[in-house]
């Protein structure tokens, strides 16, 4: 792999630990310290933690249909005229 991709793979792999980390805090940790503690003030409210996530899926799901429609759609044989 060229130094480009590596460094591609190595920004995609920061970004998606960055997020596991900032998810599990917000889901797992965050209900256990006190609502008026200075560290709540770095999170989204509690209704985002479902939310976002089914939103992200459901996009997800739309655009990966999408692409297999597109695919088929291009790669369709013509039907055969019969006499």
């Amino acid at each position: 792999a060229t130094a480009m991709d590596q460094l591609v793979g190595f920004g995609l792999v920061a970004f998606s630990l960055l997020l596991f980390v900032y998810y599990t805090i917000w889901i797992i940790i965050l209900p256990f310290i006190d609502s008026d503690h200075g560290i709540h003030k770095f999170f989204l409210p509690r209704e985002y933690s479902v939310t976002i996530p089914v939103i992200a899926g459901l996009l997800l799901v739309l655009f990966v249909g999408v692409f297999v429609v597109i695919v088929m759609w291009k790669n369709r044989k013509p039907a055969k005229k019969s006499d």
